[in-house]
């Protein structure tokens, strides 16, 4: 497994490789979402994707933040691994002519991203803890709690969606 910089001899330097993928997932997500706004044709699956994407500009302000106080570069490194989510998200939709089951591709494929980031979030958490940055391991905790809230909700959409898929032709 490569990470994104040869030069990985401290914990530290990793932590903060990891902020700046994050926050390459949440730029990467930040525009991915109005399109997935667009497609969606569930009221209260568009509703839950235009709620997460203010939510998801917090979450890149607080990366954002992380690093200022870290004194280490704001520059993403990109996350190659939401990149792929999102290409095999498009390409799944492209093949999609139903509308119930499109919305079920948008929320499987959001949930996939939603846990890649919640796991992804705890490791770097884990990780602040250990360097002894407690109020950043903190700002950290908020955002998996804000990650797996959303995760919930699609699965609660998901639940009144799904069977509507199951009848398509």
């Amino acid at each position: 497994m490569k990470f994104h910089s040869s030069n990985l001899d401290s914990l530290r330097t990793l932590y903060i490789n990891q902020l700046r993928t994050l926050l390459s997932s949440e730029q990467q997500i930040t525009e991915a979402l109005p399109k997935m706004i667009e497609k969606a044709t569930d009221p209260q699956l568009k509703q839950a994707f235009q709620s997460h994407l203010q939510e998801t500009h917090t979450h890149e302000a607080r990366l954002e933040h992380l690093l200022q106080q870290t004194a280490a570069e704001r520059k993403p490194i990109k996350c190659k691994v939401t990149g792929a989510m999102i290409n095999v998200a498009e390409d799944t939709l492209k093949d999609t002519g139903d509308e119930s089951v499109r919305d079920v591709v948008l929320i499987a494929s959001a949930q996939q991203v939603e846990h890649f980031e919640i796991a992804t979030y705890g490791t770097v958490r884990r990780f602040a803890q250990i360097l002894g940055h407690a109020d950043q391991a903190q700002l950290l905790d908020l955002t998996i709690k804000e990650e797996g809230h959303f995760d919930q909700l699609l699965t609660e959409i998901a639940d009144r969606v799904n069977p509507s898929a199951q009848k398509a032709a």
